[in-house]
């Protein structure tokens, strides 16, 4: 699509069959980010690997933004419904750019509440650094959810860190609609050579503010 800045796209795929291996409940994981995981629930399974693609993303890719997307939480088709997806971000003006570029590529997007310093909480442990899953399962757990990823690349994090929850929109029935292309095209579009892709863009060409319209930066933003 004409992308000249440096992109990386990270699958973080692992095998989910029962086995002798299997993460059992109380382990206590090391993840890529040095951080220990205590094991309260066995199906938070999926944020373990997004948490150790956002370091590797951090540390070995050294990128400036990182945007995770993933089907993460069943509670995400309650908070914003089936067919809008959920943006968690350390940036405002990122989270408005992911709403404006869901609605002008039909990929329906909107925020959930960023408040680390009450919401972390949830994962409190006696024995690691969090645990895998929340206390209170009524205390927006899709934010929680998140906050859980983000703790793993640091809260202190100076870049651009943007949480996509796609759970309930990827499928209508038993087909999937196939939700994120065009939202990351339209998002990321400001960066490509494609006169479409940079008129549905709500972010200028360097990827920099989404309410200004400046020339690239000789500095290659690094985008995963």
């Amino acid at each position: 699509q004409g992308f000249k800045d440096n992109l990386h796209a990270v699958f973080c795929l692992a095998e989910n069959a029962v086995g002798p291996c299997a993460t059992r409940p109380d382990d206590i994981h090391v993840l890529y980010s040095g951080k220990t995981v205590e094991i309260n629930n066995t199906d938070a399974e999926g944020r373990l690997i997004l948490a150790d693609g956002v370091a590797y993303a951090c540390k070995d890719l050294g990128a400036d933004i990182i945007l995770d997307m993933a089907t993460l939480t069943g509670a995400q088709g309650i908070a914003t419904g089936k067919y809008h997806a959920a943006v968690l971000t350390n940036n405002e003006e990122w989270e408005k750019a992911c709403v404006k570029a869901g609605r002008n590529c039909g990929d329906l997007i909107h925020p959930l509440v960023y408040c680390p310093e009450l919401h972390f909480s949830e994962f409190t442990s006696a024995v690691a650094d969090m645990k895998n899953s929340v206390a209170d399962r009524d205390n927006t757990p899709s934010s929680c959810a998140g906050l859980f990823i983000a703790s793993h690349i640091g809260f202190d994090w100076p870049g651009v860190w943007v949480h996509v929850d796609i759970a309930a929109p990827v499928h209508a029935g038993e087909r999937a609609t196939g939700y994120g292309v065009a939202l990351l095209l339209s998002l990321f579009g400001g960066a490509s050579e494609d006169p479409l892709l940079n008129m549905v863009s709500p972010l200028g060409c360097n990827g920099d503010s989404p309410t200004e319209d400046m020339e690239r930066d000789s500095k290659r933003r690094r985008l995963v």
